[in-house]
């Protein structure tokens, strides 16, 4: 017996869908940050055994589309909702249980088995801490999350709930034993080797779009998208021509900084990075060019592949 399915990530800006995912698959799939809207694409990562095939995604968080690269993000999310055989619905301890209630609505109405993983317990400790007595501190934390709890069985009554720390990992290997069990037997949907379904050149410009979100302050890292213009690999070493786009002349002043010293940190840090990711030697070269209002044309979205078809 065989089996395999789709383990698809879903939930709202910033609940740790990415820490999650990584912890998940093992590997540093998708990028991670403490700012929100990291997550842009939606990104495969398979899990093999010889029995067994776990194929997740990780989504954007849903959000109310402001711009058009924003509705390509919120099109990735829902697109999660019709081919799952498991939903792993995140939320966190601090969230509103009614916040984006459209997609939540969607949810509630799935067939499929969804489990409800509230996130980031480990921050609980620290919203009941005022107390000096330990005891009385656990108590109420186990109190908050029962609050919690109560709160998101009334919203989703089907749905299975997990709390976990994906950071921590606490939880992790029991939402791992829980998902093998959910599965359908099927045969593999990708060859065994696989690990995602994304080319190389797709996380070379994630690892530098990740530099920038955590180096640069307000709109710049959401006004900004990398494309790859050369991949040259060989055995050893791997050479990498990157562009970044930003909307304005302004930012990409900033993005340069001073005699370019911004862009070589970027540069710098995305390289080492970039050599942990590919384990060689990596030849990172980066330019800076504008194209006006990129994230609101359609053209240039799907040039990008923010094409969720």
């Amino acid at each position: 017996m065989h089996k395999a399915g789709f383990v698809n990530i879903v939930g709202n800006p910033n609940v740790g869908k990415s820490t999650l995912m990584n912890q998940l698959v093992g590997e540093r799939i998708s990028i991670a940050t403490f700012k929100a809207q990291t997550t842009r694409h939606r990104i495969m990562g398979i899990v093999n055994t010889d029995d067994m095939q776990i194929v997740f995604s990780d989504t954007p968080g849903v959000l109310k589309p402001n711009y058009k690269l924003q509705e390509s993000m919120l099109a990735f999310s829902e697109s999660a909702l019709q081919d799952a055989d498991v939903l792993l619905y995140v939320t966190d301890v601090v969230e509103n249980p009614e916040k984006n209630m459209d997609f939540l609505e969607k949810v509630q109405k799935m067939q499929i088995p969804v489990l409800l993983l509230i996130n980031k317990i480990d921050e609980l400790g620290s919203q009941s801490s005022r107390s000096n007595q330990n005891t009385r501190s656990n108590q109420n934390t186990q109190n908050l999350l029962g609050d919690i709890v109560e709160k998101w069985h009334t919203l989703l009554p089907n749905a299975e709930i997990l709390p976990i720390s994906a950071k921590n990992k606490f939880g992790v290997d029991m939402l791992l034993k829980r998902i093998k069990e959910l599965l359908p037997e099927s045969p593999a949907y990708f060859d065994k080797d696989q690990l995602t379904d994304k080319p190389a050149r797709f996380f070379v410009s994630e690892i530098i779009r990740e530099k920038i979100l955590l180096y640069y302050d307000k709109e710049i890292p959401y006004s900004v998208e990398v494309r790859v213009e050369s991949f040259k690999e060989s055995a050893k070493s791997i050479h990498i021509q990157a562009v970044i786009y930003v909307e304005r002349e302004s930012q990409k002043g900033i993005i340069i900084g001073h005699q370019g010293i911004a862009l070589k940190k970027v540069g710098a840090e995305s390289r080492k990075a970039l050599e942990r990711f590919f384990d060689k030697s990596i030849f990172l070269e980066t330019f800076v060019k504008v194209d006006k209002d990129w994230r609101s044309s359609k053209r240039e979205l799907d040039s990008f592949g923010y094409n969720p078809e």
